[in-house]
């Protein structure tokens, strides 16, 4: 759960199974579950201890994906890597930020990264492959 991308294996399990023995789920998982699939799915996961396919965990938002093998893992961080990874590092700070800070201060440290992000080189080669309808070549400055 504390991962930014989070994919599984088609026969995975998933669950926070400690209600079962007496304990309540550590780590963060108490924090963490709401924010991914919102407090009603996370209480019923919590104090059942019940576990879920990974195509359900998929349905709800606790994987991104299932990947049945390391190429298809790849395959599904092809699809972000190919960018800019200063600017991909603004936008994962930005959306984080977004939940943490009311609405309005959320707005001020989307605008100030997206200022960062701007200034940097892959943005003006982001710009000029967009002009001339060519693949950006980013070098991650």
């Amino acid at each position: 759960m504390a991962c930014t991308f989070r994919l599984a294996a088609p026969t995975a399990k998933v669950g926070l199974p400690e209600i079962k023995l007496g304990l309540m789920p550590g780590y963060g998982g108490p924090q963490r579950l709401p924010r991914l699939i919102g407090e009603a799915r996370a209480l019923d996961m919590v104090m059942t201890g019940r576990t879920m396919e990974a195509d359900e965990a998929q349905a709800i938002g606790l994987v991104h994906g299932i990947a049945d093998d390391p190429e298809a893992a790849k395959a599904y961080a092809k699809r972000f890597t190919c960018h800019s990874l200063p600017v991909l590092g603004f936008a994962r700070a930005a959306v984080q930020r977004a939940l943490d800070l009311p609405f309005h201060e959320g707005l001020k440290v989307a605008a100030d990264l997206a200022t960062l992000a701007f200034r940097t080189e892959d943005a003006v080669e982001g710009m000029a492959a967009f002009e001339k309808k060519r693949q950006a070549q980013f070098k991650d400055r």
